[in-house]
């Protein structure tokens, strides 16, 4: 018998890009399956695939499952409606495969495309469901903004953003000390896009916490390489604060990060209320996420994300958890309003970088 059959578990249906060993869809998708050790609250009724690579995964898990890979998102939301209660939700995990790179550096993910479609599908069947959009809303903020405004216009709850600012921190925040922080700083690794809008959503998930709310991002800047130490020694980004994040690695390398790494990179965000905040990226120095702060009277505290450095990725378990948590209660536990702010910080990063100037953002001035 195939999943959906007698199950009174709720149903989702399940938009995805690609479908492979160790994926954002594979992680998610999988444990939804029951796989990785997961016990799911619940059911994939119905997937839609946008590219099948060679390494595909989803015919053989949908054959497994017993449930459809449909040929349109209109088609796998209908199906999913088909059974049992309806629809309970929609997953869309638009993440990895191959698709083309905008001028700026980001990978033009077709996550407007998905959302449209989903909505309209939603819109002609007559059912509001939450959404869960894996990682930023889309590589450009026009894009963003209009899918911010048709979620809220529907009044559909909704989930996206990093899945590190949902784990466990190391040592636990001190939350007194985010009422008024003068300057935060995430350490990162990796790509600058894809691991800096990581960072950025981790970062923003501390700052948010601050005295009055959100106010909104005025600017971004972006150096890289040899500057970024250069400035460093003319003290204009807080270099203390690096060292700081770094000590709450584990396994923290002896010595400065700039004898060993090659082509640091610097994202400085100025907010509306005089914060300041610096993403470093660190290529092949650090494997999680860190970020220190100072505090107007000077105290400094630093703290690590615990995501995982292997599978099973125990960070998806709980990121699996979150969307579940969603579905079921029609609550998300991220403000819609963090994602659409850390998509614009990555967006402007790119932008930045690619221009080698400071980018205005009057498009951020979002409060929350």
């Amino acid at each position: 018998m195939g999943q959906t059959g007698g199950s009174a578990k709720p149903k989702v249906a399940v938009i995805i890009t690609e479908y492979r060993y160790n994926s954002h869809a594979e992680v998610i998708v999988g444990r939804l399956f029951g796989q990785l050790g997961y016990k799911p609250r619940i059911e994939v009724a119905s997937l839609y695939l946008d590219q099948f690579p060679d390494n595909d995964m989803s015919r053989e898990e949908a054959a497994r499952a017993g449930i459809p890979i449909c040929g349109t998102i209109k088609e796998a939301i209908v199906e999913a409606n088909r059974h049992g209660q309806g629809l309970a939700g929609v997953l869309i995990i638009g993440e990895h495969g191959q698709y083309p790179m905008v001028p700026n550096g980001q990978k033009d993910y077709p996550r407007r495309r998905f959302v449209e479609e989903t909505l309209n599908a939603l819109d002609e069947i007559g059912v509001r469901v939450p959404i869960f959009s894996d990682k930023h809303l889309s590589w450009h903020m026009d894009d963003a903004l209009w899918i911010y405004r048709s979620l809220k216009a529907r009044g559909i709850p909704f989930l996206g953003g990093s899945s590190i600012p949902l784990v466990p921190l190391a040592p636990a925040v001190h939350e007194a000390s985010l009422q008024k922080p003068q300057e935060l700083l995430a350490v990162s690794f990796g790509g600058t896009e894809d691991y800096g809008f990581h960072a950025w959503d981790a970062l923003q998930s501390l700052a948010e916490r601050r005295s009055g709310g959100e106010t909104g991002v005025t600017s971004i800047r972006v150096i890289q390489g040899e500057q970024v130490w250069e400035e460093m020694d003319r003290g204009e980004w807080p270099e203390q604060l690096m060292h700081l994040a770094l000590a709450t690695h584990p396994d923290r390398r002896v010595g400065h990060p700039r004898t060993r790494v090659n082509g640091p990179v610097l994202m400085t965000a100025r907010y509306a209320d005089g914060l300041t905040g610096y993403v470093l990226q660190l290529p092949n120095e650090v494997e999680q996420w860190s970020v220190a702060w100072r505090t107007f009277a000077s105290e400094e505290y630093a703290v690590r994300f615990e995501s995982d450095l292997a599978r099973p990725f125990n960070h998806f378990e709980t990121l699996t958890a979150r969307i579940e948590d969603m579905v079921l209660s029609g609550q998300s536990p991220v403000p819609i309003e963090r994602t659409l702010l850390t998509t614009g910080m990555i967006h402007y990063s790119m932008e930045s970088l690619h221009h080698n100037a400071t980018i205005q953002t009057p498009a951020l001035h979002i409060q929350y």
